[in-house]
């Protein structure tokens, strides 16, 4: 087996995970990873270096889920609505009512420099795996999959409305969860 091939093989977990978290359904998440390898070695050519492996085979992967997704568009999403779909005690605390932030948020410093740091894509990533599972989809889906928001809608059968609420209360979170783990550990240093 070459470097390349071991390389790929060490980030399938992690692949598997976001078609996973994506798709709902393992068979068609195993499907999109096993794609996403068989593309990867057809044409090790394309890779050259120009990114992270990782970025690049995510990058393979997001066309494959996609295409499972509108392929399996007729079946049932696996999408479940909570309670926690309809209420968010997080926006009752975070807004005036007049929807103005109670405190106003952290300063961020240069977002754009860390942006570049991958802690903080590690640190994005682990939030983004802890907000509830209906969120964190329509999240994916619409940020790192960049879906349109009438593709969501049609694929999960959605009022835009809902979209929107769901991906303000998606933001929310992450944004919470960044300021503790990541904001207000670099202001403390």
């Amino acid at each position: 087996m070459t470097h390349f091939e071991t390389q790929i093989v060490a980030l399938q977990d992690y692949l598997l995970k976001f078609a996973r978290l994506q798709l709902r359904n393992d068979a068609w998440a195993e499907d999109a990873v096993s794609e996403t390898v068989v593309a990867a070695l057809a044409k090790p050519q394309s890779f050259g270096n120009r990114s992270q492996l990782k970025t690049w085979l995510v990058g393979i992967l997001k066309h494959k889920v996609i295409d499972a997704l509108r392929h399996h568009r007729r079946e049932v999403s696996g999408l479940e609505h909570t309670d926690d779909d309809n209420a968010d005690p997080l926006e009752a605390i975070a807004f005036k009512t007049d929807g103005h932030f109670v405190e106003a948020p952290a300063d961020w410093g240069n977002p754009e420099q860390q942006a570049s740091s991958q802690q903080f894509f590690a640190i994005l990533e682990a939030c983004a795996s802890k907000l509830p599972a209906s969120q964190g989809r329509l999240f994916l889906m619409r940020e790192w999959l960049e879906l349109s928001s009438e593709e969501i809608c049609k694929e999960l059968q959605l009022t835009p409305t809902n979209l929107y609420v769901q991906l303000h209360r998606a933001r929310l979170r992450l944004r919470e969860c960044l300021e503790l783990h990541w904001y207000m550990k670099a202001s403390a240093k």
